[in-house]
């Protein structure tokens, strides 16, 4: 896994996906948009046009899906899924101990998750980046964003697939 900032581990089949979904967002997405603004733009007062204000505001929504796709393909590091070895890393679906409960989550970006009923933290989250590397056995301390000290142990991981 490259330490590059502001890079999200992706499977290759979440990397297309993602990459058809930015094709069709700039392309028909966009025109379609721009046909419904102008479309309602010609119904006239444009301060009492609903539909004009909604197509504006869907603009807005898809526009920065655009760039949050962008930016994540652009930064993403795209791989197979990690081996199956106990080792916490992106693409992980991990089980801890923590304060006596346990929790199952996707370690990861959520984009990798797509449609998946699984909770996902990044490497970047504060748990996120306390397990990664960690392996299965080994017993963590945890400092919450509250600033507890919490003892994790890792119970299981394995690769997701999704």
């Amino acid at each position: 896994m490259s330490s590059q900032p502001n890079s999200a581990w992706l499977t290759q089949e979440a990397y297309d996906r993602l990459a058809r979904e930015l094709a069709e967002l700039e392309g028909p997405g966009r025109t379609e948009i721009a046909e419904r603004i102008a479309a309602a733009r010609d119904e006239g007062d444009l301060k009492e046009n609903g539909g004009y204000h909604a197509a504006r505001e869907e603009q807005g929504k898809m526009e920065a899906r655009i760039a949050d796709l962008q930016r994540l393909l652009k930064n993403a590091v795209v791989g197979e899924s990690p081996e199956d070895d106990g080792v916490v890393e992106p693409g992980m679906v991990v089980t801890i101990e923590m304060a006596g409960k346990e929790r199952t989550f996707l370690l990861g970006n959520r984009e990798i998750a797509d449609g998946e009923d699984i909770e996902v933290y990044s490497t970047e989250s504060p748990l996120g980046a306390a397990i990664d590397g960690s392996k299965v056995g080994e017993s963590i301390d945890y400092t919450a964003p509250n600033g507890k000290k919490l003892p994790i142990t890792i119970r299981k991981a394995h690769p997701f697939h999704g």
